[in-house]
């Protein structure tokens, strides 16, 4: 597994933990919403913040992508 992949089941589990929901849940989410692609293609930007801000980051993605 490499880095990008390691980062991704990270952000699902912080996600996961913080919004009360189940793994399945979440891959489903970020899968409609293309957070997974983004999760990977920022990588380099992302891994560098704590878990606080990512949490922030995808949720405010969602959100905006929702509209």
């Amino acid at each position: 597994m490499d880095n990008k992949t390691r980062f991704l089941v990270y952000c699902v589990e912080i996600y996961k933990t913080t919004n009360k929901l189940n793994g399945r849940q979440v891959i489903q989410l970020f899968k409609q919403y293309g957070i997974d692609e983004y999760i990977v293609n920022c990588y380099n930007a992302l891994h560098t913040t704590g878990p606080e801000y990512i949490i922030n980051d995808i949720s405010g993605l969602i959100e905006k992508r929702k509209k």
